[in-house]
């Protein structure tokens, strides 16, 4: 048995070993290390003992919110769609001569698209002019017969019946010549369609036919379309609870719900930049559609530089309303679990606790809350990840150098004798 500082290691031979002197002097050869070993061991299970020391007070970043009025904004898929449009159809049979204007290009009401041969219709006009100068020679001396007839009645030179025919003759001439001159002006209808005509302003799509195809055998035969994109419509639906939920909080007195041209709708497109031109609200309907259980909505936007066109898909913006008093908070501050939404508050303590708030819109980068806050509350921000409820923290307004990193920093001085 040998005694050391820390303790007694005792040495014993093992069975059928060599107990000689030679065996002493290795095993003293090697107490040293043991000794050494052991006393390492010890002195780390000491350390692992002994309390760490006390660590800084983390730093978070905050910003203090405050209650304002604040717009309520909606953001929702929407569909483009013309404000008018119109198809362009051979309204008279015919040959198509020609086109008169550029496919996809804007053209005015009133100009020249498509010009149909207009030779047997210049030829029905000549005819229907013809029958109407003959109608007028007819019923002209009919009424001279009837008239002459009249007077020579009242001096008892013709009979009755002589005077009845004339007054028949009379009236039937004076019937055609009604129908000639309704002939007439078919003929001219069917001469000027002849001309197809632009029926309003707008962008006029390719043409559908050929030149020198056969239009309007049986049915008006559909030449090209017409839209008119400035200004264009805007369509989009609303969940029906969210409709409602607005109603209600408009009758509490805490929303003002924006009506008419006071609603303004942003565009966004698919690139994810905003149309330059604002619209407004144009329609709203007041059934909800049982199958999305959504209310279908309309804006109409100014669209000058028809770069926005029918059929696209963007994003809407609308400002459905004001919310009286709410507070607008980061998004990056407002954490979510299985209960809902919530913000982490620095106390004027330094205590960290978490508070309910309940989102109503966006804003920007920030959330629109109308209510779980209090006016001058200090919001989390920055370093939430060192933040838990009921600990403490050293609260800095956000955008704040922190302490450690200033620390750190080099100063003038020490610049300058680096330098």
């Amino acid at each position: 048995m040998h005694a050391y500082l820390f303790g007694e290691i005792e040495s014993r031979a093992s069975a059928g070993a060599d107990s000689g002197p030679g065996s002493k002097n290795n095993m003293t050869k090697y107490l040293p290390l043991i000794s050494a070993a052991v006393a390492a061991l010890f002195v780390a299970a000491c350390g692992q003992q002994q309390p760490q020391a006390g660590w800084p007070t983390p730093e978070v970043g905050v910003i203090v919110v405050h209650a304002k009025a604040v717009p309520i904004v909606r953001e929702a898929s929407a569909r483009l769609a013309p404000t008018r449009a119109s198809d362009v159809r051979a309204r008279v049979p015919g040959v198509l001569q020609k086109r008169l204007y550029k496919e996809g290009t804007m053209v005015k009401e009133g100009q020249l698209l498509v010009q149909i041969d207009p030779a047997p219709y210049r030829a029905q006009l000549a005819v229907a002019t013809a029958n109407v100068e003959q109608a007028e020679a007819a019923a002209t001396n009919a009424k001279v017969t009837a008239t002459r007839n009249r007077e020579l009645s009242k001096q008892s030179l013709v009979s009755k019946r002589e005077l009845d025919d004339a007054e028949a003759q009379e009236r039937s001439s004076a019937a055609a010549l009604s129908a000639a001159r309704a002939q007439l002006d078919t003929a001219r209808i069917n001469l000027s369609y002849a001309n197809v005509t632009a029926p309003i302003s707008g962008r006029a799509s390719q043409l559908r036919v050929l030149e020198g195809s056969l239009v309007g055998q049986g049915e008006a035969t559909l030449l090209t379309t017409i839209e008119q994109v400035d200004p264009i419509y805007v369509y989009f639906d609303q969940p029906a609870s969210d409709f409602e939920r607005l109603q209600r909080a408009q009758a509490a007195g805490a929303v003002d719900i924006a009506a008419g041209k006071a609603a303004e709708v942003h565009v966004i497109r698919t690139d994810g930049t905003e149309y330059p031109t604002v619209g407004t609200l144009d329609f709203s309907d007041y059934s909800v559609n049982a199958s999305t259980g959504a209310v279908a909505f309309r804006g109409i936007l100014p669209n000058p530089d028809r770069l926005l066109l029918p059929g696209m898909y963007v994003t809407v913006r609308v400002t459905a309303g004001t919310l009286k008093s709410g507070y607008e908070v980061p998004q990056l501050a407002v954490q979510r679990d299985n209960q809902g939404a919530f913000v982490l508050v620095a106390g004027q303590d330094g205590a960290v606790a978490a508070k309910r708030v309940e989102v109503v819109s966006s804003v920007g980068s920030n959330w629109v809350v109308s209510s779980g806050l209090a006016d001058g509350d200090q919001i989390i921000v920055s370093g939430l990840q060192m933040a838990r409820p009921g600990m403490k923290v050293k609260p800095v307004p956000e955008g704040t150098k922190p302490a450690a990193e200033a620390a750190q920093a080099p100063g003038p001085e020490s610049a300058a004798k680096g330098s």
